[in-house]
């Protein structure tokens, strides 16, 4: 069996990881079923005695979700309408239990092609913030997570939280999963949208990413250039905007099938950020 260590300070913890390279572990959702076969011999680095990582705050330009924030914590912020998706993500992720202890980084650096949560924070513009001895830096999520499993995070980093620029006020996020059921699934197929209109009614700016289609989630810039300018009943997502995407065959569907449930969950998507009040539902 491994050593376990549980700093009570990020100072103590950044120490820890610059000694040798250590498992990080949060709410440990993820990593518990993932040993049920096989237990490695691995050093445990628990950080849930952290002091101040976990209440989710605005900054001066940015909103910060600490590494200790949990799903739970982020249903029941008081966050703007652009975090609308990700609420609607949070409340799919497992059961009430997973939720009240799993953590919203530690979905991103689990770094699964199906974590639910990546889709709205790419579509939220959010970068990570990753601390050691030798200081701090700022990646965006879509550097940060390179792969199945597989991150920027370097052996003696912790993953301290994630920054969201703040949005404008007219923004709304939307959030959509296809699974075999609806909830405590792993996802076929997910997509996650921010828009802002101007004051002429007219998108001002969009983004739209979709996960469980590509090794990472992706964003899809040609929707994106595609809808702004137009008014929010004519924008249209058309197959040539789902290019980014490279999905496979798997137990779950075939690459087929997710590259056109993905089409369609778009244009639902749209259909429900012209009409803001189905977002409350």
């Amino acid at each position: 069996m491994g050593l376990y260590l549980r700093p009570a300070s990020l100072d103590a913890a950044l120490a820890l990881l610059a000694e040798r390279p250590r498992t990080v572990l949060a709410g440990g959702t993820d990593h518990f079923p993932a040993r049920v076969l096989h237990s490695p011999d691995e050093e445990i680095l628990d950080i849930s005695a952290l002091p101040g990582l976990r209440q989710i705050v605005r900054r001066d330009d940015h909103w910060f979700l600490p590494c200790l924030a949990t799903w739970s914590d982020l249903s029941t912020a008081g966050l703007p309408g652009a975090f609308d998706g990700l609420k609607a993500a949070a409340r799919m992720i497992g059961g009430p239990q997973v939720q009240n202890v799993a953590t919203v980084l530690g979905n991103v650096c689990n770094a699964s092609p199906a974590a639910d949560g990546m889709p709205c924070l790419l579509a939220l513009d959010a970068s990570v913030e990753l601390a050691s001895l030798r200081g701090h830096r700022v990646v965006p999520l879509a550097e940060f997570v390179t792969g199945p499993r597989q991150t920027t995070r370097r052996a003696d980093e912790l993953a301290i939280g994630l920054r969201i620029p703040c949005p404008c006020p007219a923004a709304r996020g939307v959030f959509l999963k296809l699974g075999t059921r609806s909830y405590l699934v792993i996802s076929i197929v997910m997509v996650a949208g921010v828009v802002e209109c101007g004051d002429d009614g007219r998108i001002a700016r969009a983004a739209f990413a979709v996960g469980a289609c590509s090794p990472v989630a992706r964003r899809l810039p040609a929707l994106e250039a595609a809808v702004t300018g137009e008014h929010p009943a004519a924008a249209l997502a058309r197959p040539a905007h789902l290019t980014p995407l490279a999905p496979i065959d798997d137990v779950r569907a075939t690459a087929v099938y997710r590259r056109e449930a993905a089409l369609e969950l778009l244009r639902r998507s749209l259909a429900a950020l012209r009409q803001p009040e189905s977002l409350a539902a």
